[in-house]
């Protein structure tokens, strides 16, 4: 009898033991986990709070929140270079390389998830691979390209809509095929053949049931289409030389230097900028969450 009250209470112990490391194991996880957070979300706290104070209180590092300062700030930052243009800009390259970048990568990606032929994984893998490549290699020979293309046959590429359009979707367009490909290899063939023996052609079975099962996918790649333009500063900076077809960050980055590095405004600027994109991710964020990790895992 003693002795199988000492084994219960050894056992009592050594689950009390395994509960209090459990316990421990998860603070600590939630601990770690929140200072993750801290550490991500602190630059954006920052970048707000400095939108809201004087050029001087930067400067000195007194910086002082004051709603006269968000009235100026805001003002003079659409006011000084007029930054609604560069906004309009911006839209229309980006909504415009999504819709672009976004067909062929759908129709690119169901291809080579549905069809076989010869090279069809290496051509996969390809599109993956491309993106390796720093994106800076390009940049020199795409200019001179495009004022070849100008030179020869009289289409302007530089300083043009079109010109960064082409240059932003050929650049997007490999990742969102490898995004979708793996998003429609997931969707079961059955459904697809289900939809043929009603009398859907391939094409129909497509448009009418493949596609509106894939929705998540195809926003988790024009999410991030449109986050990649709408961030991208090198090539805009490069192949737009006016305001008329410049984008938001070479807007920002002419408050550096040309304006006296007007940080209150750099700042103001980067927070307009910051919360549509932020916005448009929370209230999708589970389309792209689940449209990537698709992508990542079929194939």
């Amino acid at each position: 009898m003693i002795a199988n009250k000492v084994n219960i209470q050894n056992t009592s112990k050594k689950h009390l033991s395994y509960r209090q490391k459990k316990k421990i194991k998860r603070y600590i996880s939630l601990t770690m986990l929140w200072i993750f957070i801290g550490i991500t979300i602190f630059p954006l706290i920052w970048m707000v709070i400095s939108s809201m104070s004087d050029q001087e209180g930067l400067l000195t590092g007194k910086i002082q929140p004051q709603l006269k300062n968000i009235l100026v700030n805001y003002h003079d930052m659409w006011t000084n270079i007029n930054f609604g243009l560069y906004f309009k800009n911006s839209l229309i390259i980006d909504a415009s390389t999504t819709v672009i970048a976004l067909s062929i990568a759908v129709l690119a990606g169901y291809a080579l998830a549905r069809f076989k032929f010869i090279g069809s994984n290496l051509f996969g893998i390809a599109t993956l691979g491309t993106q390796m490549i720093p994106g800076i290699l390009f940049l020199l020979p795409l200019y001179l390209i495009f004022l070849q293309i100008q030179q020869t046959f009289g289409i302007k590429m530089v300083n043009t809509y079109q010109g960064i359009i082409i240059t932003y979707s050929a650049f997007y367009i490999p990742f969102s095929i490898w995004i979708l490909r793996g998003f429609f290899a997931s969707i079961p063939l059955e459904i697809e053949e289900a939809a043929r023996i009603d009398g859907c052609t391939q094409f129909s079975a497509f448009i009418r049931v493949i596609l509106p099962l894939a929705i998540p996918g195809i926003i988790a790649a024009a999410i991030y289409i449109f986050l990649m333009a709408w961030d991208e500063l090198l090539f805009a900076w490069v192949l737009t030389t006016s305001a008329d077809v410049q984008t938001i960050p070479v807007g920002i980055r002419l408050f550096v230097g040309n304006y006296q590095n007007r940080y209150d405004l750099l700042m103001a600027a980067a927070t307009v900028v910051t919360i549509p994109v932020a916005l448009m991710f929370f209230l999708l964020q589970k389309y792209f969450i689940s449209g990537m990790t698709a992508g990542a895992v079929k194939g």
